[in-house]
């Protein structure tokens, strides 16, 4: 008999029947509903008139790239109800790439706003591009968050449980 007073008490924990915990979901929604706003929002303002150009006036990657999230969104929805643990990386991993992607787009026309240089336009980003920026960073770290969660491993640690 071990009365080892340092000893587990408590079985390991079986890990084939634990499922991804969908905040990280909940808050990659919210940033793709946050970015789906913006296309709606100037992005840019020329310097020499008075007609600003909304997300979709300026560069038709704003909203094709904000209802691709719409549909990472529901493809992940749809592997909650479905994978064996709630979660397929692999997506989660894709709307991850998006939204960095998505960052990046927005990132850059605060930089240097786009959408008119071929007509010689001296453009100043607007609000739609900082909302579009923050909805991305906001998808982005959702994403990161659900990819985090257990999938197919057989093994669980620690940051399983954030």
């Amino acid at each position: 008999m071990n009365n080892n007073a340092n000893a587990p008490t408590s079985a390991p924990r079986n890990t084939r029947t634990l499922a991804a915990k969908t905040t990280g979901l909940a808050v990659a929604a919210a940033g793709v509903a946050v970015f789906n706003i913006s296309p709606f929002l100037n992005w840019v303002d020329p310097a020499d008139s008075a007609d600003p150009r909304t997300g979709y006036e300026t560069d038709s990657l704003v909203p094709f790239i904000a209802y691709l999230g719409i549909g990472l969104i529901v493809a992940m929805g749809y592997a909650v109800k479905r994978a064996r643990r709630g979660q397929h990386r692999g997506l989660t991993l894709v709307s991850m790439a998006v939204a960095v992607a998505a960052a990046l787009q927005c990132l850059a026309f605060a930089l240097n706003p786009m959408g008119g240089l071929e007509r010689g336009d001296d453009l100043s980003a607007q609000i739609g591009v900082y909302v579009g920026l923050i909805g991305a960073l906001i998808w982005t770290y959702g994403s990161y968050t659900f990819a985090q969660q257990i999938e197919g491993d057989d093994t669980a640690d620690a940051s399983y449980d954030r």
